[in-house]
């Protein structure tokens, strides 16, 4: 996931307690939760074309899928970062949508490994650090937030190291994802809910109240990365971690 590009940005510049875009977060909220509603139904979309084209194929179809995902991302995210919101909307809406269907796999193995339910604890789990982050982190103070932010940003870099670490390392050490999985699945879910905190906190302080659509998608990957992380979790806990 392209998560950490706009959080890294915040981390530079959420230096200054002066907000510069104190309606910023209410402005962007409605579009986090409707790029969420069509995250889900880009995954349905997946399930409807896997059941059509057999789980093999549509796995090939997902790994090309990921090329236009990474350019929607870094163009949808251009747009909003200027303010041209008229051309990031529907960027960002088709980007929502592509990234339900890349997630298909994860949420059919997910099904498969821990049923149904596993998708809502996963959903309700997200839902609840989304409320209790949009009381605390608008209330931190600077010393509290630039700390938060100092952390979350070390974490992800490591994140990002392990994972790339352990993906080469796999292969010359056969079941080293399957014995790190529940390790990294863990921090990561710990890791995006600080970063949940964060995004409140930063997001005032970087964009323009124009800019609402380039805070929007920062916290829209926020949640999207709790959400993978947390059935990442969900998946290693019921003894489901493997690749294939």
């Amino acid at each position: 996931m392209p998560a950490s590009s706009n959080f890294q940005e915040a981390i530079r510049e959420a230096q200054s307690s002066a907000l510069v875009g104190p309606n910023v977060v209410n402005k962007a909220l409605p579009y986090v939760g409707g790029g969420m509603v069509l995250t889900a139904g880009g995954v349905l979309g997946g399930m409807a074309t896997m059941a059509s084209i057999g789980y093999q194929a549509f796995n090939g179809l997902s790994m090309v899928a990921i090329i236009p995902w990474f350019i929607l991302f870094f163009v949808a995210q251009n747009a909003a970062k200027k303010a041209n919101n008229g051309t990031a909307l529907p960027l960002m809406a088709t980007f929502s949508l592509l990234t339900g269907f890349t997630l298909t796999g994860l949420v059919v193995q997910a099904i498969y490994v821990a049923g149904a339910a596993s998708i809502g604890i996963a959903a309700l789990a997200t839902g609840l650090t989304f409320v209790v982050a949009s009381v605390f982190g608008r209330r931190m103070s600077d010393s509290v937030g630039q700390a938060l932010t100092s952390v979350v940003s070390l974490g992800l870099f490591g994140l990002v190291i392990a994972m790339v670490g352990i993906f080469i390392a796999g292969f010359f050490i056969p079941g080293l994802y399957e014995i790190t999985n529940l390790a990294i699945a863990g921090f990561g879910t710990v890791l995006f809910v600080g970063m949940a905190f964060v995004d409140f906190y930063t997001m005032p302080r970087m964009y323009r109240d124009d800019q609402y659509l380039s805070g929007a998608l920062g916290m829209y990957l926020t949640y999207i990365n709790l959400f993978v992380f947390v059935l990442r979790l969900i998946i290693a806990l019921q003894g489901g971690g493997r690749r294939d």
